[in-house]
């Protein structure tokens, strides 16, 4: 059998305007990068502290290497579990305000691996219909019964929640959602799951390091205890700048974890180099501070020039700031001609996103200057005019 049915479906996304491709990062992630040959200035990496390339960090993985090793050898349930793993999710632990956190080798691993160990077909998950692929996946293979409810929408989830007669009804939702930059209303999530007998558990990918008064996210911006969220995953490749993700609850969902969860017990664990690395990543999420107080300047800035040039924007307080376009054609006109001005920003199509949503997804860094943010602004003012 040839692959000729497959080539024609790769020609229809193409001629959709759908086509992804890969491009060669050539140097660090920062503002100014090297991609495909070619130097710019980047917005749309998750690295939104600017921590990926931070000295105190390549210092501690040079550390790490010469102190662990280079690979961690075995899953943690054999002989994987080093010292730097162990230390790390502790600190972990204590920075959330939770007994206990586990580590998974990325987010999508994670997500998988939670669910997956909770539930089986007796019971139920409900999912906001805007939730990652990894949270929407990790549902619909644990064969509980599926359902999605209205994106942040409280009253939604209650009327499904108040129908289900599952034995656990588990709540999943972003806490930022990758691609329109809104928070999760968790306060009212958090009650209307409590209410009928429910778990809430969120995927702080990207409030991590973000949002909160030390950087713990949006369970701590919003105040909430580990009773309103007894299940809070967070990734560490975006507002840590290194890699990997971890689950922090309770003894006894982290015990049911390390058992039941099979995207963690027949995996290798990370390198114990990154855990070295990500603990000294973690003392500067804490302690300086400035890096939110500076990306929240910023946003304000590109919102407030984005406006006034006529973009619509979404309602998002966070660094991820999706200028919504709608045609996917006019989305990669934007993206491309940003990209002989010597700016790269994503243009994000379906599938990633519903039909006439495409986007640019703008994503904004504390090592983002004013300078660099006016220079964006002015790209998309030219293009605005239909300047190619």
């Amino acid at each position: 059998m040839s692959f000729d049915q497959l080539e024609a479906a790769l020609q229809e996304r193409r001629a959709a305007h759908l086509y992804r491709r890969r491009r060669l990062l050539e140097s660090p992630q920062g503002p100014e990068v090297s991609v495909d040959g070619q130097n710019c200035l980047a917005f749309c990496s998750n690295d939104y502290l600017g921590l990926a390339n931070h000295p105190a960090l390549k210092q501690a993985m040079i550390e790490g290497v010469e102190r662990f090793g280079v690979g961690g050898g075995a899953s943690h349930l054999v002989m994987g579990h080093s010292s730097a793993h162990h230390e790390l999710e502790e600190a972990l632990a204590e920075w959330t305000g939770r007994p206990r956190a586990l580590l998974f080798s990325n987010g999508y691993m994670a997500n998988l691996g939670v669910i997956n160990a909770l539930l089986d077909k007796q019971d139920g998950v409900f999912e906001d219909r805007l939730n990652h692929a990894s949270l929407l996946d990790g549902g619909l293979l644990s064969g509980a019964r599926f359902q999605r409810y209205l994106h942040n929408d409280a009253a939604s989830l209650k009327q499904r929640l108040e129908k289900s007669d599952a034995r656990r009804k588990l709540v999943v939702t972003d806490g930022v959602f990758s691609m329109d930059g809104d928070i999760a209303d968790l306060p009212e999530l958090a009650r209307t799951s409590r209410e009928a007998g429910g778990w809430l558990m969120v995927d702080d990918a990207h409030g991590m390091g973000v949002l909160g008064q030390t950087g713990a996210g949006c369970v701590e911006q919003f105040g909430l205890s580990q009773a309103d969220v007894p299940v809070l995953m967070g990734t560490l490749g975006k507002g840590f700048g290194t890699a990997g993700a971890f689950v922090a609850g309770s003894d006894a969902l982290i015990e049911t974890l390390i058992q039941f969860a099979r995207s963690y017990i027949y995996t290798t664990s990370m390198p114990p180099a990154v855990a070295w690395a990500t603990l000294a990543s973690l003392k500067l999420v804490r302690e300086e501070s400035w890096r939110r107080e500076k990306l929240r300047s910023l946003i304000q800035r590109f919102r407030i020039g984005a406006q006034q040039l006529g973009y619509e924007l979404m309602a998002s307080e966070t660094p991820i700031q999706p200028i919504m376009i709608g045609d996917a054609a006019e989305a990669m006109r934007l993206s491309e001609g940003l990209e002989t001005r010597g700016l790269f920003v994503s243009a994000i199509r379906p599938p990633t996103v519903p039909a006439g949503s495409s986007r640019l997804r703008v994503t904004l860094s504390a090592t983002h200057s004013e300078q660099q943010v006016d220079r964006l602004l002015a790209a998309l003012d030219e293009l605005r005019g239909g300047v190619a």
